[in-house]
């Protein structure tokens, strides 16, 4: 098979995905902007070729690496980024050269919050109210009616940017005179913790592996409030979990992709409530959460159900496994190295986070895991204690 990555490298750990497709048989090609020479070596091993373009938003020159890939090694298979921003790139792709996957005609269903809430509600699952509004009379309206604070992002946007809590009329009103020139949706704010469903799924839509995962705050707040963020997997799925994920992963009819399917569970009456459903892999550090707290290789995986449609390992959740950030902008109590001293055997994994992402997750994030739910809240209130 014949498979191409758009920016292979990006973010830094998942150049793992080219790894595992060389590994699983696949020709691995690589599309991007970024120079050759700063492609780490594990990356350069794997990929057969790379081609570089001077910018991937422009499409021309997207279509002509793919047009010299498929000359040279015969037909395109699959194109992917496990990336959110370059959903529509790929769509586009896949729709100009009949490849396997979500196509133009689709991505819309995936990137637009109103019409995940269309699939929620078509699944059975409960979802926020909201509404896309470009009217600040329409706006006022529907925030009286649910009350505030309400939520306002866009319809059609990547993760938590752009998105904000509006608590009265005035801040309505002052959001409306600087609004981005895009659809906006306005919803009701649930107040409840965060809990995610996450995993692959097959050629069919099978469920191969999943896991859920439980978020100390949002990523808006994170974003919004530049506050410190943590998060860990489940080593047992809540059963409304469980049945609400897989009822959205069939309605939403996810094959052969990751999928991160977020649920707020509200604080007075314990239910799920759906929030979004993401057509990739969780961000961060996450898919190698995913093998630290089952003893697995998911990016070999992964490569094995493209290639052979099949998932080889088993996993039994052996390990709650943790993400815990950091941000410059806060003092805390204990320094790095008697952070590492601290955790010790607990600590599986620490680095930098990329820019980019440091707004979401921090500017240094640690992975901890362990069997004990205590140890993984013990190591939390400790790396993110700060002084007074």
């Amino acid at each position: 098979m014949n498979i191409v990555h758009f920016s292979p490298h990006f973010p830094d750990n998942y150049y793992r995905f080219s790894v595992g497709l060389k590994n699983a048989g696949a020709t691995a090609l690589g599309i991007g902007d970024a120079p050759y020479e700063s492609l780490r070596p594990e990356l350069n091993a794997a990929l057969t070729e790379y081609y570089r373009v001077d910018n991937m938003e422009d499409y021309d020159q997207v279509l002509r690496a793919v047009g010299y890939f498929t000359h040279r090694y015969g037909k395109i298979d699959r194109i992917d980024s496990f990336n959110e921003y370059w959903l529509d790139l790929e769509a586009r792709v896949r729709t100009d050269f009949n490849l396997f996957g979500l196509k133009s005609d689709d991505i819309d269903n995936v990137k637009r919050k109103s019409r995940m809430k269309e699939r929620f509600v078509q699944a059975g699952i409960a979802a926020a109210q909201g509404k896309v509004v470009d009217d600040l009379e329409v706006a006022r309206s529907f925030a009286r009616e649910v009350g505030y604070p309400v939520i306002v992002k866009p319809d059609r946007g990547v993760g938590a940017l752009n998105t904000y809590k509006i608590s009265s009329d005035e801040n309505l009103e002052a959001f409306f005179r600087t609004k981005p020139d895009v659809e906006y949706i306005i919803e009701e704010f649930i107040s409840g913790d965060i809990f995610s469903y996450d995993g692959l799924t097959d050629r069919r839509g099978n469920v191969v592996f999943c896991t859920g995962h439980v978020f100390s705050s949002g990523i808006m707040e994170a974003v919004n409030e530049d506050d410190h963020l943590s998060y860990y997997s489940l080593r047992t799925l809540p059963a409304d979990l469980e049945t609400a994920g897989l009822n959205a992963v069939r309605t939403f009819e996810i094959r052969e992709r990751f999928f991160h399917i977020e649920f707020f569970r509200t604080r007075a009456d314990k239910r799920l409530v759906a929030l979004e459903a993401n057509m990739r892999p969780p961000g961060g550090y996450t898919t190698d959460m995913f093998n630290y707290a089952n003893d697995i290789d998911i990016y070999r995986e992964w490569a094995n159900v493209v290639v052979n449609n099949e998932f080889k390992s088993s996993y039994e959740r052996k390990y709650h496994c943790c993400y815990i950030g950091r941000k410059s902008n806060k003092r805390y109590v204990h320094p790095h190295q008697q952070v590492l001293e601290e955790l010790g055997g607990l600590l599986v994994f620490h680095a930098p986070v990329s820019g980019v992402f440091r707004s979401a997750i921090g500017d240094y994030g640690y992975l901890v895991r362990s069997p004990n739910m205590d140890d993984i809240k013990n190591a939390i209130a400790y790396v993110h204690a700060t002084e007074q």
